[in-house]
């Protein structure tokens, strides 16, 4: 998937030390749930367990040719969020220099749009901490509403104490 800014692309193990870069940013992780990266054996790991699915994609930004963040959607987790059987769960970030700039809204709608094309599916849902409401944004500009629902997550690595906004999209 490509845009005139960015590609979806498939994470690949040579990425590992540019997203050690940005997922070891202590600013970053924790707005999404996960903790920091600490070493790029690590985020190598992360590619080879988390990110290396048919349906999870690095941002990569073509002026420079680096990812940086990630897009995907997946079977609804035990993170307790209210879905539906079979619903996907979204999620997504993006390297702190690239805040604001509408990459993953830009990165979202592409996913979105790819989706509604290739697959069978009715919705998606996903959610924010209610203090990340650029996170918030980025789905309401893609069409997400918000379910009403407010709930923790115990499954985060951190912010399993913060309540997260519930929004979904009806595809």
């Amino acid at each position: 998937m490509e845009s005139e800014r960015i590609l979806l692309r498939p994470w690949r193990d040579d990425d590992a030390p540019v997203l050690y870069r940005f997922a070891s940013d202590p600013d970053v992780g924790p707005r999404a749930g996960w903790a920091a990266h600490t070493s790029v054996d690590e985020s190598r790991e992360v590619i080879r367990t988390v990110f290396m699915n048919p349906t999870t994609w690095a941002i990569v930004l073509k002026s420079n040719n680096l990812p940086i963040g990630a897009m995907g959607y997946g079977p609804s987790c035990d993170c307790g969020l209210p879905a539906f059987d079979d619903e996907p769960t979204v999620g997504y970030w993006v390297a702190k220099p690239y805040w604001g700039l509408g990459i993953c809204t830009e990165a979202l709608r592409m996913m979105i749009d790819h989706v509604r094309r290739t697959a069978d599916m009715r919705s998606f849902v996903s959610g924010h901490f209610v203090d990340n409401p650029a996170s918030c944004r980025v789905m309401e500009k893609c069409g997400f509403v918000p379910t009403g629902d407010i709930c923790t997550s115990p499954t985060l690595a951190i912010g399993s104490d913060r309540p997260i906004r519930v929004l979904r999209l009806w595809l």
